[in-house]
């Protein structure tokens, strides 16, 4: 079982380290799709279109999962989890982080957008 402090800080030094912040030469960034409700927060760890999927978002999408992929598996080898909980605990943690008007995803796969209180995140999130 993975050392839930281990796994905080590893958590911690993914979102300072800007693990999904990607340089793109773009007419819009992550975070900007994100503040607009085009891109949201999934219970998997990962970024998702939550509507019509243009190809400058798939890039902007694809661009960021690669990065957090790739975070994931480094830190799931050094706190000896599968990525795939990696993803899912970071996951749960993004989308309580979201701010109020940013998009995710519930448990039964819907999108909704955050108000002012708690987001309807996984029972298993802790």
């Amino acid at each position: 079982m993975m050392n839930k402090i281990a796994l905080a800080l590893g958590i911690g030094a993914l979102a300072a380290g800007g693990i999904a912040a990607p340089a793109l030469a773009q007419s819009m960034s992550w975070q900007q799709a994100k503040s607009q409700g085009l891109v949201g927060e999934q219970p998997d760890g990962y970024l998702g279109i939550v509507g019509s999927a243009t190809a400058e978002l798939r890039k902007i999408v694809n661009d960021v999962n690669i990065k957090r992929k790739a975070a994931y598996t480094q830190k799931a080898q050094a706190n000896g989890a599968t990525v795939e909980q990696f993803a899912f605990t970071t996951g749960c943690n993004l989308i309580a982080r979201t701010d109020p008007g940013e998009m995710y995803q519930t448990p039964s796969g819907a999108w909704k957008k955050r108000g002012s209180g708690a987001p309807d995140r996984d029972p298993r999130c802790a």
